[in-house]
């Protein structure tokens, strides 16, 4: 076989191979996508017979570009997942937030308000903290932040290792998640009844201590994770809303396709959600028991928050030059 000849027979397939390029790296999902690496594979053997048998530098060029193409394309699609995670962090999850920001603003009410409610409460009839909480979870209370308590010896004691908190912690927090969630399923009801409650929860907790115990040893547990919990709470509380809200207010779809659109729209707050509340079981776990100074905490805690803040006002925005 001849140059021509060898050009005239493999020619279509290279145009071929080269336009499914085009489209993969416009961004698009190329055509028979399944059969790129088999392509790929007949390009190198072209080329390397190309070269064996001389065909000149214009055909060896054309088919190493094509080949060179051809690798970080599928090197790129192999890498997809990781590049989709970090599209997802830095783009996608703070847009979601940005976009339902009057939600948020919603869940943030409905949470917020009940919690600085009790924590008030409790200076003022103490008796509604205490119907709240119950005996056993003012007695765990008194043990982690009492007035004679030491927070890390009474955790080491109850769950033994680092480790150990975390998995609790990781555990109570998908609890928490999977209930403020599926809790959009009834109209909503379920997510606003969850996210009222854990506000006047976490308000007793604070207004029992500040009562009978001693604060500092709460807000120095507590300081570094609060903003990946208590915010990733809030997310996972938008997501079932808006299931709700779907099923209450469909408009023209029926309720079974409002309810779908709800769920996919509402799925990057739903995982970023959780993301937030696993990384809090992680600091909870590893970093807030541990015997640190009370300003560290303080600063790390507050750090966190503003770091937060200025996460979900400016990451994946397009700024433009002057």
């Amino acid at each position: 076989m001849n140059r021509q000849e060898f050009e005239n027979k493999n020619q279509k397939e290279w145009q071929i191979f080269e336009a499914q390029l085009k489209g993969s790296e416009g961004g698009k999902a190329p055509t028979d996508g399944h059969k790129l690496p088999s392509r790929f594979r007949k390009i190198c053997y072209d080329l390397s017979l190309a070269q064996y048998r001389m065909f000149g530098h214009r055909i060896c060029d054309q088919l190493n570009a094509l080949a060179i193409r051809g690798y970080r394309t599928i090197h790129r699609k192999r890498g997809a997942f990781g590049e989709g995670a970090i599209k997802f962090v830095m783009q996608t999850f703070p847009q979601a937030i940005r976009k339902e920001r009057k939600l948020f603003a919603v869940v943030s009410a409905v949470f917020w308000l009940p919690f600085f409610a009790m924590w008030w409460s409790a200076d003022k009839e103490i008796e509604w903290v205490q119907a709240l909480l119950g005996a056993e979870q003012m007695a765990g209370i008194e043990g982690m932040y009492g007035k004679k308590s030491d927070t890390v010896e009474h955790l080491r004691q109850e769950h033994g290792s680092n480790f150990m908190m975390f998995a609790h912690y990781i555990n109570n927090n998908v609890g928490i998640d999977f209930r403020l969630f599926a809790g959009g399923i009834f109209f909503g009801i379920g997510s606003l009844f969850y996210l009222i409650y854990n506000g006047l929860f976490f308000g007793a907790v604070v207004g029992y201590v500040e009562y009978t115990g001693e604060p500092e040893l709460l807000w120095r547990f507590v300081a570094g994770h609060s903003s990946f919990e208590l915010l990733g709470m809030l997310v996972v509380g938008m997501a079932g809303l808006k299931m709700g809200f779907a099923l209450l207010a469909p408009g023209q779809l029926g309720r079974g396709d409002a309810l779908a659109k709800a769920g996919r729209d509402g799925l990057p707050l739903l995982i970023g959600g959780v993301l937030m509340t696993a990384l809090a079981a992680v600091v909870e776990g590893f970093w807030s028991a541990r015997p640190v100074a009370a300003n560290i905490k303080y600063t790390v805690g507050i750090t966190f928050w503003v770091l937060h803040l200025l996460y979900f006002v400016f990451a994946g925005r397009r700024f433009r030059g002057a």
